[in-house]
């Protein structure tokens, strides 16, 4: 695959070392090692390897990646494992698309409260979704979410919303029958919001009681009791955005979709345009024009452009895809295996092959020693392999070609 034109860690690299001395104190130490890890991505100094080729003696040297979750360069083959692992546990049914939206004061609350937010936001879209289906009113069944949080609109401000993928339908609780949701309709979303707002909002009050919530910054004033009952008491008032999107169309659009969305990052290298004087120019997509041109050209100063894409670096250990209900990890196997038998569907035989996951990690090997030559498509070969900070020797010789 061509390299882009123009790439995020480029601009880390030219201008990240002085924007750090001018924000020293105001970066964390995640968003650090994000930019450091973005920055030596793929070069010199993470070392590498050198494949030629035994048939044309074509060779090419091949730096490591840093596989930082959130470096735009390192989740495409990550993603592509996880794709494979999930394939399996598809089910022959609907699957649809349910969005969990935070109002934006709590968005912003957020900021300085990541894990905590994050985490509620989780707990809270998991189990309005558990709850509804399990109503006899509704479905009546036990269902399995799969989960993912996107911190970022599309101009790269923060937007805290969870994307949940859910198979249309569940075990009933006898455990005999599958119950399927009526075509093309999973579950009410007033429902849904009027629960999510409720619960959210109770969990929220529970952390700030426990003292886990920071009010710092413009939030200071939340520090007391009675400002933060008076901050919280019209979230509980107002709408909050649930939406289900139409079931996709099969499988294929299923994993298509999951492939986008679960590994990716606030703004991928390919709506880059430019960076010069003015900032850096950017795709984004505005939700609020009709027709086809959606996506328009925006220009932000870069050190504007740096803080907004580090706004979205995740908590140190914070898993940003989770399970729940059937397919929570516990009882996966067994629960589809048993919506399997429910719906008399065989074992898919696809079988999860492993992925490279950058070029020159160590679980990368099998597939870069099977890497076809650009030349004339034989297998290429390591023949060396060098450290970090160290550049390959002197290519050798070109080999003699076996006769």
């Amino acid at each position: 695959m061509a390299r882009p034109a123009l790439e995020v860690a480029d601009i880390f690299r030219d201008h990240g070392p002085a924007w750090r001395e001018q924000q020293a104190g105001h970066l964390s130490l995640g968003q650090l090692k994000v930019m450091s890890a973005i920055e030596r991505c793929r070069t010199a100094a993470l070392g590498g390897h050198v494949a030629q080729c035994p048939d044309c003696g074509h060779s090419e040297i091949a730096y490591n990646s840093c596989r930082n979750r959130h470096c735009p360069k390192c989740q495409g083959a990550v993603a592509r494992q996880w794709l494979a692992e999930r394939e399996a546990d598809l089910l022959p049914v609907e699957y649809y698309h349910v969005v969990f939206t935070l109002p934006a004061s709590i968005g912003q609350l957020a900021y300085h409260n990541k894990a905590v937010v994050y985490g509620l936001l989780f707990a809270a879209a998991a189990e309005t979704l558990l709850t509804i289906a399990a109503d006899p009113k509704h479905l009546g069944a036990r269902i399995g979410v799969t989960a993912v949080p996107h911190t970022w609109g599309s101009a790269l401000t923060h937007h805290p919303h969870l994307h949940c993928i859910v198979p249309g339908g569940g075990i009933a609780f006898d455990g005999e029958r599958w119950v399927a949701c009526r075509p093309g309709f999973f579950l009410p979303v007033r429902v849904l919001s009027r629960l999510f707002r409720r619960l959210f909002c109770e969990k929220l009050a529970a952390a700030y009681q426990a003292g886990a919530l920071r009010c710092i910054g413009e939030h200071v004033e939340l520090a007391k009791p009675t400002a933060f009952a008076d901050w919280l008491r019209p979230l509980r008032q107002r709408a909050w955005v649930v939406y289900a999107k139409r079931p996709f169309a099969g499988p294929e659009a299923v994993l298509a979709y999951l492939s986008r969305y679960t590994h990716r990052v606030a703004i991928a290298n390919s709506r880059l345009i430019a960076v010069d004087a003015q900032g850096v120019t950017f795709k984004f997509k505005d939700y609020r024009a009709k027709g086809r041109c959606r996506y328009k050209p925006m220009t932000l100063p870069v050190a504007e452009f740096m803080r907004r894409f580090l706004l979205h670096v995740l908590p140190s250990g914070f898993h940003r895809i989770r399970h729940f209900g059937l397919l929570a990890n516990a009882s996966r196997v067994a629960n589809l295996a048993r919506a399997r038998g429910l719906l008399a569907s065989p074992l898919s035989p696809l079988i999860a092959v492993p992925v490279s996951t950058g070029e020159g990690g160590a679980e990368a090997r099998p597939s870069e020693q099977a890497r076809p030559c650009p030349c004339c498509g034989a297998p290429m070969r390591i023949i060396e392999r060098f450290e970090r900070g160290h550049a390959p020797r002197a290519p050798p010789p070109l080999m003699a070609r076996a006769t």
